[in-house]
């Protein structure tokens, strides 16, 4: 960062299940960002980065906050490469992983080399072994919940193996969200018909990763769950 005292691990901690916990967020300026920091575990697996789905790939993504003003503010790539070469392990440590490239150390290539990092946090556990066909690895508790949330139609957007992640919908599709301040994902299509519609997060470690929402707007998953039922 442009103050040397912010990382990606200062937003998404990789010893708190990939997020901070706050609301929003401190950038180098000290002011909150504007969204909810989503975690980065199982991040690559999703159809597109941030919540309104902005950056195609873990790659693109890194590169974003890096530059952005409110969060680790560092004037431009050329200032990046700059500061890295400028610390005497980076350079070989590029060379090393880019032995091709007659200038390793590259903007593209920090996002590359990021990238290569969060494609190994994944977290997989007793549901994948449902999925695979052990109908032991849930408890009947757990088996009961899921054929609630089956049935109950939660699983029309929060799908596959990551339990959401890979689909955009409106955030209240029933009944208007109340923070109608986000433009969601109608400034990357550039049309005003996808306010509000945001990437659907994977449910993956939800117990682990609150806030809750792009707006932060519930602390505690049962409230969560209530909010999403009458909005959604």
């Amino acid at each position: 960062s442009s103050n040397n005292k912010i990382a990606c691990n200062s937003c998404h901690l990789l010893d708190q299940y990939g997020v901070d916990g706050l609301d929003f967020s401190l950038g180098v300026p000290g002011t909150p960002v504007g969204r909810n920091s989503p975690t980065t575990y199982n991040a690559f697996f999703h159809i597109a980065q941030f919540w309104d789905g902005c950056a195609p790939t873990v790659e693109e993504q890194t590169k974003g906050p890096i530059l952005a003003g409110k969060e680790m503010g560092m004037p431009s790539p050329e200032a990046v490469v700059a500061k890295l070469k400028g610390i005497a392990a980076y350079p070989p440590l590029f060379k090393a992983a880019f032995p091709r490239d007659t200038d390793p150390v590259s903007y593209n290539n920090v996002g590359t080399a990021i990238g290569a990092f969060e494609r190994n946090l994944v977290t997989p556990g007793r549901f994948d072994d449902f999925l695979a066909g052990n109908s032991s690895a849930l408890t009947d508790q757990e088996k009961r919940g899921l054929n609630s949330f089956v049935t109950t139609g939660c699983v029309t957007c929060h799908t596959g193996p990551l339990v959401g992640g890979n689909s955009y919908q409106k955030l209240g599709l029933v009944k208007p969200w109340p923070n109608q301040d986000d433009p969601g994902r109608s400034v990357v299509m550039k049309n005003v018909a996808y306010k509000m519609f945001f990437k659907v997060p994977s449910l993956r470690n939800i117990e682990k990763t609150g806030p809750y929402f792009h707006d932060a707007s519930e602390k505690k998953l049962a409230d969560a769950i209530t909010k999403m039922a009458k909005h959604q």
